[in-house]
């Protein structure tokens, strides 16, 4: 059987939260702000309404991110992840990942943040597999500020995760720090979640 160390990014591998400190490398501070401010509405509703962080996210996409070349987003996005990379990544998370490396295990990043980015810095990592969130191509090579595919976040984690698996039996360890990676917690064999100074819980297991 297949042995497989899933990993969230932002607050999990990574020290902090990447999405907004790109989107504002992209676009500029005002652009940003503004955006954040239509979403809010969105925002507030979230405490009552989880899927509601999708619909924030969605707005502040589409306000800084629609009309801008895709390549030149992509470039900008490989030169933010060498500084991820390079500087900002929890260190007892990124030896977990090397443990499980060392092990043989698969290792495949689950995460609601950008391809853009993700790509290039899993990349930086050696984790060949990432399943996050795309940002729409329109034919003229333009974003078109929607996406792709549904947010990566709470249950699309394991919607994805499984969707990549193909219904091959698999044993499951899976890292997260948050609420948004309850559902691929409780998808896997072996759930770790990270406090916010990125250690892991005192009774996780050694990988083997």
């Amino acid at each position: 059987m297949r042995t497989v160390a899933a990993f969230d990014f932002d607050g999990t591998l990574s020290s902090r939260d990447n999405f907004l400190r790109f989107v504002r490398l992209t676009a500029g501070t005002a652009t940003t702000a503004r955006a954040l401010a239509a979403a809010v509405p969105a925002a507030l509703a979230s405490r009552r309404d989880p899927t509601q962080r999708d619909v924030a996210k969605a707005v502040v996409l589409r306000a800084t991110m629609r009309g801008r070349s895709a390549a030149a987003v992509r470039d900008l996005g490989a030169r933010f992840a060498r500084t991820v990379v390079a500087d900002h990544l929890h260190p007892e998370i990124a030896g977990r990942l090397e443990e499980h490396r060392r092990a043989g295990h698969e290792l495949v990043i689950v995460s609601a943040s950008l391809t853009c980015y993700l790509e290039p810095a899993a990349a930086g990592l050696g984790v060949p597999t990432v399943l996050a969130t795309d940002l729409a191509v329109g034919p003229d090579g333009r974003l078109t500020g929607e996406l792709a595919v549904p947010n990566v976040r709470g249950p699309e984690k394991a919607t994805r995760l499984d969707a990549w698996l193909a219904g091959a039996p698999a044993r499951v360890w899976a890292y997260g720090d948050s609420t948004g990676d309850r559902e691929l917690l409780a998808r896997a064999d072996h759930p770790c979640l990270v406090d916010r100074s990125g250690r892991l819980p005192r009774d996780a297991p050694p990988v083997r």
